[in-house]
């Protein structure tokens, strides 16, 4: 018999809508900033606080209320995972749409970002969860680039 020996490190905390965005990239960058790799990949912490923002923007606009945000570290990937009461999955947008439009490009964001996007319903709502590998190496989820796996 084989053994799988997993090691992660995560935390979560819920964002409403009063506290706003910058309290969850704070908390964030917080808590980034005590994993090994936080000084030698600057651009996977960018990337990581961008997609917080864009996430939690997400789900106070569409679900009115508040974002449940989750970081898990597992050694390979930092899985951010923010969840929120609407159940309407997101759709990818069409890149003809209108270019003066100021709104509906923040999953395309966190999709050119990060190496791995999950979409999927969950408990009355959904869940968007944003993989990013800051040593590189392959994909551990799959290929990149499909935002409506389940």
């Amino acid at each position: 018999m084989r053994t799988l020996a997993v090691k992660a490190v995560g935390w979560a905390r819920s964002f409403p809508i009063a506290q706003g965005v910058r309290a969850a990239r704070q908390w964030t960058a917080g808590h980034l900033a005590s994993l090994p790799w936080n000084s030698s990949a600057p651009d996977t912490v960018y990337s990581v606080l961008l997609c917080v923002s864009e996430l939690v923007t997400n789900a106070h606009r569409h679900a009115l209320g508040t974002a449940h945000l989750v970081l898990t570290w597992d050694g390979q990937c930092l899985h951010v995972s923010v969840a929120d009461t609407d159940p309407q999955l997101p759709s990818p947008r069409e890149p003809d749409t209108d270019a003066s439009a100021t709104s509906g490009r923040g999953l395309g964001i966190v999709n050119a970002l990060a190496d791995s996007l999950d979409v999927h319903a969950c408990h009355r709502g959904k869940a968007i969860t944003a993989c990013f590998r800051p040593a590189g190496g392959p994909d551990p989820h799959g290929e990149k680039g499909h935002p409506t796996r389940a």
